[in-house]
């Protein structure tokens, strides 16, 4: 599948103010499935682009302006094509196809903070211990149901706010975004034992095509041995990669931001900020 994606940032000021370097997650990383065949990147006012690789191998733009302004807009249009299935089937080593298992040496080693909850709450492991059915139980199923078990104790609730609830305060309060969901099931089954990692990008849909303020999105991935990286989407229950628009991996939310910055200014100078991604199919080779 070809999609065609169009991400808009607005900023509004109430008086012209200077820019500092602002950090553009916006690139997808191309892989087995996903391929990026177009990338424009433009700001106003103008920029001074400089691309790197972080150290999970994201590809980070950074834009630095000259010139103070009332408005500043970021958009980022890109063509990538897709072909994660809708129903994969995964090829997980066999000495990890049942829970509890243990990773190899190197492994445990490369893994490293991706092991380890954000946050040891008893009260997030306590949770994460009553989908074990039994010991041992399936590998898979057990992530799948807690996977759905998510949105079953918190539901989801679109929030403007920066930052990400911790796991406690997700279950607390019974709802959270995307990237609380999200956020939830990493350090639950962090807490586990699997090593996770946060993932932000966008959620194609393709029966609501066009503009939708809700298809930049968040949701995560598993290590599984064999099999690799495994993405769950808690905020729709889903498994596997179809539909989701990887652009960058870290191992929190806030590492992964699409867009990172600030001004030179008084806290009242500024307006307001507007997000508008457009997505849709194209024909191939179009």
């Amino acid at each position: 599948m070809r999609l065609s994606i169009v991400h808009t940032t607005t900023y509004a000021f109430a008086r012209a103010v200077r820019f500092h370097p602002h950090r553009l997650m916006l690139r997808p990383r191309n892989n087995h499935d996903l391929h990026v065949a177009a990338h424009d990147l433009k700001c106003t006012p103008a920029a001074r682009i400089a691309w790197s690789q972080d150290v999970f191998g994201n590809l980070v733009a950074t834009a630095a302006f000259d010139a103070p302004a009332e408005r500043l807009e970021i958009a980022s249009r890109l063509v990538v094509e897709t072909s994660a299935a809708p129903w994969p089937v995964f090829q997980i080593a066999p000495e990890a196809h049942s829970y509890p298992f243990p990773h190899s040496d190197d492994e445990f080693i490369d893994l490293g903070p991706l092991l380890r909850p954000v946050r040891a709450d008893p009260q997030v492991a306590a949770w994460a211990r009553g989908f074990i059915r039994s010991n041992p139980t399936d590998t898979l199923s057990l992530l799948k149901d807690l996977n759905a078990g998510v949105l079953a104790a918190a539901a989801y609730r679109p929030r403007d706010e920066e930052g990400t609830q911790t796991a406690a305060e997700t279950l607390d309060l019974g709802s959270g975004s995307c990237r609380d969901l999200a956020a939830l099931f990493i350090d639950a089954v962090r807490h586990l034992g699997f090593g996770a990692r946060a993932v932000s990008g966008y959620l194609f849909d393709p029966d609501a095509e066009g503009l939708q303020p809700d298809t930049t999105h968040a949701w995560a991935e598993v290590y599984l041995p064999g099999a690799g990286w495994i993405a769950f989407d808690p905020t729709h229950g889903r498994t596997g990669g179809a539909g989701l628009i990887p652009v960058a991996i870290g191992r929190c939310n806030g590492q992964i931001m699409p867009i990172t910055g600030s001004y030179a200014g008084e806290p009242g100078d500024f307006v307001g900020m507007t997000v508008r991604v457009r997505m849709a199919t194209e024909q191939a080779g179009a």
